[in-house]
């Protein structure tokens, strides 16, 4: 057993860890290091929990709290870090954004059943104000858990393709999300004067959240579910910390502290980059007929898609003296980012000019791209994000264009009535050459159609990513 002092030291240690985990992960070139301080923190965190004492324990016997719970703690935790280890090292690089979701929806699960545990037997005797404010701290926490955990499992099913992308648009759904909110709090209140009842106001209060979790999340359009991811991250932070609270553990209450406040500043950073509020981004609709345009519609697209061969793309290649790829998801899809780098390697070795231009909201994830490309052994100081880019794109030979679209959507600063008007974008139109690698004509994820692939300097390679990119790569070792 772990003294007081000793485990009040180990949470000390984990929560220094964890910071300095977040502040490694900022940035590529010390994303490694951020990663081992997390993982330290957390075994420390494990560690101190199991066989720490808090300062409830210490006016227990020890062999009432720890005796016969160790049993119970290692069946517990070692099938779900077996369990854990097997899916973490089996899941694909395309499955991240939806493991992610899931993950989210088992902190906030843990919430709840911390919220309940703590509901129907407490750790200790509370009076007046101690027993009231602990009250409210089980009920905010069961709260925000139950939304996290339907939240998260709807975002989960959203990106596996198990539900469509398109917006659930229900009508008055503001005015039902609002009803669902304040019968919550007149739950609260009912909880909190109503102590014969207050377990069934509870379970009350957590179907209801339930319902509100699955209706938010459903009325999100697939493009924007990188913020919801995000968004999601946020809500299980303050879950966790909400389950500190409930268990007076100070590590958890900081954890998801830091959770919840980096979840929330990601959220806000992604949603400048699509030009939206984050109130806009829960209220949905974003990419489907109820979201968006201004009256009278986009402007209608006039023109014709040139199509390019494969050949002629090997000879604008190497010719090109600075070329600069933008990947999109569809490239995670085809997993063709190796491919990608090994051409990346060989043109660089020819003396030309090679970049990659990050958009803030590419993939399905916060950092979907930079991920991908870290995987493929991308040198980092030619990973760059859209604002260190755009403004060499004129003076660049070819723009490689890989299984994105919105990003790249000019209408985001030509065309008032775009549902997406306003949203930065990488501006590839404007180099010499730009080549659109896509499966087919049909429009991105948000549903928004592309004058980009109508431009005059503008070339059109259709086929699959990675098999695309394969040939690419044989052509050009020829």
């Amino acid at each position: 057993m772990l003294t007081l002092s000793l485990t009040t030291v180990l949470y000390i240690a984990a929560s220094a860890l964890f910071i300095l985990s977040l502040s490694g992960l900022g940035r590529q070139e010390t994303a490694r290091s951020g990663n081992l301080y997390g993982i330290i923190g957390m075994a420390l965190a494990i560690i101190a929990a199991a066989f720490g004492v808090t300062e409830i324990q210490r006016d227990l016997t020890v062999a009432n709290v720890h005796g016969s719970g160790f049993g119970m703690l290692a069946a517990a935790i070692v099938p779900g870090a077996v369990i854990g280890a097997i899916l973490a090292a089996r899941v694909a690089m395309t499955a991240m954004p939806e493991l992610v979701a899931m993950l989210h929806s088992f902190v906030g699960l843990a919430a709840v059943l911390v919220g309940l545990a703590s509901h129907i037997t407490p750790l200790k005797e509370l009076t007046g104000a101690d027993h009231t404010i602990h009250a409210v701290e089980i009920f905010v926490g069961v709260f925000v858990g139950a939304l996290t955990f339907t939240g998260s499992i709807i975002a989960f099913l959203k990106l596996r393709g198990s539900i469509g992308g398109k917006p659930l648009l229900l009508p008055g759904r503001h005015l039902l999300n609002l009803a669902m909110v304040l019968g919550s709090v007149a739950l609260g209140y009912l909880f909190l004067g109503d102590p014969a009842q207050s377990l069934t106001w509870l379970l009350v209060m957590t179907g209801v959240a339930c319902l509100l979790g699955v209706h938010m999340v459903m009325a999100i359009g697939g493009a924007d579910m990188p913020v919801v991811v995000s968004m999601l991250n946020s809500y299980s932070g303050w879950a966790a910390s909400a389950a500190g609270f409930m268990l007076e553990n100070d590590l958890l209450i900081i954890t998801g502290a830091l959770v919840g406040s980096s979840g929330a500043i990601l959220s806000y950073i992604m949603c400048q980059a699509m030009n939206r509020s984050f109130i806009s981004v829960i209220a949905g609709g974003f990419g489907s007929d109820g979201g968006a345009p201004a009256a009278g519609g986009a402007q209608a697209i006039t023109g014709d898609q040139t199509e390019i061969s494969p050949d002629d793309t090997v000879e604008l290649l190497r010719e090109a003296k600075s070329i600069v790829v933008v990947p999109g998801y569809g490239m995670a899809v085809a997993q063709a980012q190796h491919t990608v780098s090994e051409i990346a390697k060989l043109l660089r070795k020819r003396g030309a000019e090679f970049r990659f231009a990050i958009h803030p909201v590419a993939g399905r994830l916060p950092g979907h791209m930079n991920v991908l490309l870290a995987e493929a052994n991308v040198p980092y100081d030619i990973v760059l994000e859209m604002d260190e880019i755009n403004d060499d794109l004129p003076d660049t030979d070819v723009v490689l264009v890989i299984g994105a679209n919105d990003i790249v959507n000019p209408s985001a600063q030509d065309d008032p009535s775009s549902p997406i008007a306003g949203m930065p974008v990488l501006e590839v139109w404007k180099s010499k050459t730009v080549i659109i690698m896509k499966r087919g004509r049909g429009t991105g994820y948000a549903g928004v159609e592309n004058p980009l692939f109508f431009k005059e300097n503008s070339r059109m390679l259709f086929g699959d990513a990675k098999k695309t990119v394969d040939g690419l790569l044989t052509k050009l070792r020829e």
